[in-house]
């Protein structure tokens, strides 16, 4: 793993935000696609938008949890939401459940998925192999979440890099003449929308806020912050790390928008990345890479996603951390959205996320919207 002591802590929170979004929706380009490709030329300019809010609310959210030393999301909602905490700080608890039986239940089902493709495995086995490994990061305490955070950022944007930058100078071309045409109205042929601004903006505003209930796990992170100019930096290197993966992977995806392999059976294919190499350089090389960042993906995002919990509970039930308490909460936690895994990601995304998507507009997106400018007005952040 990289040695926290040669990275800058705000990047190192940074990238724990990255491992969080870029999951193995975002590495095989299927979530890419529903969110921001099928809505044209506008995919250049929605995931800016989408990344600068979510950039925003993550950095106002890590300044209040600095300020009043929250650092577990039932404090920081307890002191955050105030006269209101009865209210709010307990739904917030049911967005962060739903978040890990959803993102979480998500990344085992993907990842186990991935890995018995990989290596011929039974997909029980699999999900069961991605929880294991979930589970002993986590025993370890949020450093090392933060450690491993960082390793795995650098190599899933090293292993986009070596997928991506290659075929983007090979397909140049063809990206050329697909934004011509993405320019001029034409929408991908996976897609059943229509293109306009207001389509892709309300896209991207979902896209933002089913990525803000994440917020809650990011807390923690500020525990060895020593002053807020590292927060600041941490805002700065979120926004800037997501926006240059996101945009690149976008660019590279141009070539295969009108590609029909982009379609099976009248929808999207699972993963187009694959289809992206296959009509590129190098698909018996990177075809097994694109599978490994699935994997990876997966992983840091349930990694975060279960830290976060262990840390609320830790702080909740127990006097001081330890390796004990640790792994009590995460194999709790862990076996919950392992189970919740074998009913398929299908049904993961088709029930779980709808009510992420509200729960998260009412108990974060509001709440932190009104404080903000509250905020901002008196400056007391």
């Amino acid at each position: 793993m990289i040695n926290k002591d040669k990275m800058p802590l705000a990047m190192g929170i940074a990238f724990v935000a990255f491992t969080t979004q870029f999951g193995g929706g975002f590495a095989s380009g299927n979530q890419l696609f529903q969110y921001f490709l099928d809505y044209g030329i506008w995919s250049l300019i929605m995931p800016v938008i989408a990344q600068g809010l979510l950039a925003l609310y993550f950095w106002f959210g890590l300044r209040h949890a600095y300020k009043h030393k929250t650092y577990d999301y039932k404090s920081f909602s307890d002191s955050f939401y105030g006269k209101f905490k009865g209210l709010f700080s307990n739904l917030f608890e049911v967005v962060y459940i739903i978040l890990i039986g959803t993102a979480t239940s998500a990344s085992f089902a993907t990842g186990g998925a991935t890995l018995a493709l990989l290596v011929k495995m039974p997909y029980i086995v699999s999900t069961i192999l991605v929880a294991l490994f979930i589970l002993i990061v986590v025993m370890y305490g949020t450093d090392i979440v933060r450690k491993c955070a960082s390793t795995l950022s650098v190599l899933i944007i090293v292993g986009l890099l070596l997928v991506i930058v290659p075929n983007i100078f090979k397909q140049w071309d063809k990206i050329v003449e697909n934004f011509g045409l993405m320019a001029g109205g034409e929408i991908p042929i996976s897609s059943s929308q229509s293109g306009t601004f207001s389509s892709a903006l309300y896209k991207a505003i979902l896209y933002f806020l089913f990525q803000l209930a994440s917020v809650g796990l990011m807390y923690q992170h500020v525990k060895n912050c020593e002053n807020k100019k590292q927060i600041n930096r941490a805002g700065i290197y979120i926004f800037l790390v997501n926006t240059f993966t996101m945009v690149l992977t976008i660019l590279g995806l141009f070539a295969i928008v009108f590609s029909k392999g982009l379609v099976s059976n009248g929808k999207l294919i699972e993963i187009p990345m694959i289809l992206f190499v296959q009509e590129g350089v190098g698909a018996v090389v990177l075809k097994p890479i694109i599978s490994i960042l699935i994997i990876l993906g997966s992983v840091s995002t349930g990694v975060n996603l279960i830290d976060g919990i262990v840390a609320r509970c830790v702080n909740a039930f127990c006097k001081e951390q330890s390796k004990k308490a640790n792994f009590s909460f995460a194999l709790l936690f862990t076996i919950f959205a392992l189970l919740v895994a074998q009913t398929g990601l299908g049904n993961i995304v088709k029930i779980g996320y709808k009510w992420l998507g509200i729960a998260t507009f009412i108990a974060v997106f509001l709440p932190y919207t009104f404080r903000m400018f509250y905020c901002l007005k008196k400056k007391c952040i």
